[in-house]
């Protein structure tokens, strides 16, 4: 029941915070207002970590941070793909900025890959996991800097409705709904651990799946609502980018982070999770690099999630 409602209580959230960014993407531009709703979003996820990897439940912190860039760009990008392509037909989106995004998610995805990789084919660095992890998280915050004054700029040619909200007023919805989801999330970990025991599932399915989709619940509402409201390059902004965001600055923080816990975080993730984060790169690259979107490519995205989330419910 405390898993419910604080679940419940992260999607009316999201709701808000759906609303407060569209307004501020009539400020922002819709590249701006993406990167700003992303970081909110990630918020959830950044807490319910830290409060994980202080229970020492470091397998559901790895299984959640493949699971938030699967539950992105598969299930989340699948949905919106699906709901949009219903009500408004087929949808057409900047495809140089969504191929350049994904491009990036497919590169941090290995990235985030390679240490496991290592670790399966017993090359020397198997032995300096830590380290390795290391570095990556160092390359992977590096790149996001980098690459962060593109996001922020908008999409050419975008039109917005005129602001309803003023930009203080925005400003407070967004940061009470953001704080409010970060306190909701400490109710998700404490349900976690009796939900795993009582439903007999695995910690990765509990990370992969649970974990990923109640941290993501601000993504999940978000981006199906603007792609019904046929604004795809909105939609494909709030998605995409929270996934770049998890790989790129979410999993480095928690790697460096978690040095001041007794369980250090690895990016040595099992071998299975190593492979589906870089397959759910790689097809989501392939589904937005020709700038249309169809409810048909939406259904096999999800369904194509719900074969990955079954193939982890059994623990060992």
């Amino acid at each position: 029941m405390t898993f419910v409602v604080a679940a419940a209580a992260l999607a009316l959230l999201a709701r808000t915070v759906g609303t407060a960014t569209e307004q501020l993407g009539a400020r922002l531009g819709s590249g701006g207002a993406s990167v700003v709703q992303s970081a909110l979003g990630n918020l959830p996820e950044l807490f319910i970590a830290l409060f994980a990897l202080h229970r020492g439940l470091v397998d559901v912190v790895q299984a959640a941070l493949v699971g938030s860039i699967l539950a992105n760009s598969i299930l989340v990008l699948g949905l919106a793909f699906l709901v949009g392509g219903l009500r408004n037909g087929p949808q057409r989106f900047d495809s140089g900025r969504a191929r350049m995004v994904s491009t990036l998610t497919v590169l941090a995805a290995a990235t985030m890959a390679i240490p496991s990789l290592a670790d399966q084919f017993h090359a020397p660095a198997a032995a300096h996991a830590n380290t390795l992890s290391l570095v990556c998280a160092g390359v992977l915050l590096a790149l996001f800097v980098l690459t962060l004054p593109s996001f922020l700029r908008g999409a050419a040619g975008e039109v917005h409705e005129p602001p309803r909200w003023t930009i203080a007023e925005t400003a407070a919805v967004l940061a009470a709904a953001g704080t409010a989801a970060a306190l909701t999330s400490d109710w998700v970990v404490s349900a976690l651990t009796p939900a795993i025991h009582t439903l007999h599932m695995s910690e990765e399915f509990a990370g992969l799946v649970i974990v990923a989709i109640a941290g993501n619940a601000v993504e999940n509402v978000v981006g199906v609502q603007l792609a019904a409201r046929n604004r795809p390059d909105f939609a494909i902004g709030v998605i995409v980018n929270s996934s770049l965001q998890v790989a790129l600055a979410l999993t480095p923080v928690l790697v460096i982070t978690s040095l001041l816990f007794a369980t250090h975080l690895t990016l040595v993730f099992p071998t299975l999770l190593a492979l589906v984060l870089l397959i759910a790169g790689i097809l989501g690259a392939l589904v937005v690099n020709d700038g249309e979107s169809t409810w048909e490519e939406g259904a096999v995205l999800v369904g194509f999630y719900v074969v990955i989330a079954a193939s982890f419910w059994w623990g060992t």
